[in-house]
């Protein structure tokens, strides 16, 4: 009786081959998403300064989202959360390597400086370079956008995160703050209301791949556009205080510094729903 010759070996050779091209496509996304923040003077100067307890509090609040974004996009069909748990901690090391290999080789990360600085500039970039590392991980792998329909939950989840990076590459600047000192009450609620018009339209109006049909306009726009509008302003209030942007600042000017945040965090939230 003939022994049939075990296939393990290639079978494991194939699994290896998938893994290491999973994680270049993992690595492309972390670069290719966190590149504006890692060449940024701005972020730079926030891992030397930046309050070390809000630092962590961005870190702990960045696992669940990653894991949350895991999830959401449904990286592993049918899996787990240990499945999505290995997502979120490939995703967080992939951040964490791509953002000290990049700011190593751009100068940000001098040998001179004590590691707590070191520590603090990596970790403030790892969180949108793992975003980016999950969602490359899908779209790079040419999985496209996922047929069914999601629950409503996490299209407001894949709202918040699509804001959270777009406020995170704006916040630093100086510009938001210059825009919210130009402008006027009266500006003010004119830029919400293009913020708001912008969203629904990318959605549900202009034809984008990816756009979103709904029977019931009015309905749509108070149950996705405005509530996710909502959870913009709200991401961009976290955001300003993260990075101490709030700090001295009386509420009129916390506001206006929202409503100027949330029109580019508005977009990302948007361009979330359409490409994710």
């Amino acid at each position: 009786m003939s022994a049939v010759a075990p296939r393990a070996p290639s079978v494991k050779k194939g699994a290896d081959l998938h893994f290491a091209r999973d994680l270049a496509r993992g690595a492309a996304g972390a670069l290719i998403f966190a590149v504006p923040l890692l060449m940024t003077m701005e972020m730079w100067s926030l891992g030397h300064a930046m309050d070390r307890a809000r630092l962590a509090l961005f870190l702990a609040s960045g696992l669940p989202l990653l894991f949350g974004l895991s999830w959401a996009v449904g990286l592993r069909p049918g899996g787990g959360w240990r499945e999505h748990a290995l997502e979120t901690l490939t995703a967080v090391a992939l951040g964490f390597g791509v953002s000290a290999a990049v700011l190593f080789g751009v100068g940000a990360l001098r040998l001179d400086l004590p590691p707590d600085v070191w520590l603090g500039q990596v970790a403030l970039q790892s969180v949108p370079a793992g975003v980016g590392a999950l969602l490359a991980r899908r779209q790079l792998g040419g999985a496209g956008r996922r047929e069914e329909p999601r629950a409503y939950p996490a299209e407001l989840f894949l709202m918040i995160v699509g804001a959270l990076f777009l406020a995170l590459n704006l916040a630093p600047t100086e510009e938001m703050a210059l825009i919210a000192w130009r402008i006027g009450p009266l500006q003010t609620v004119a830029l919400l209301a293009a913020s708001l018009a912008v969203m629904h339209a990318l959605v549900f109006a202009v034809g984008f791949a990816g756009q979103e049909e709904h029977d019931r306009p009015l309905l749509a726009f108070f149950h996705f556009t405005l509530a996710g509008y909502g959870l913009v302003l709200l991401t961009c209030l976290y955001v300003l205080w993260l990075l101490g942007r709030a700090d001295g600042q009386g509420a009129h000017e916390i506001a206006s510094l929202a409503v100027v945040l949330g029109f580019p965090a508005g977009l990302g939230a948007a361009a979330a729903r359409l490409l994710v």
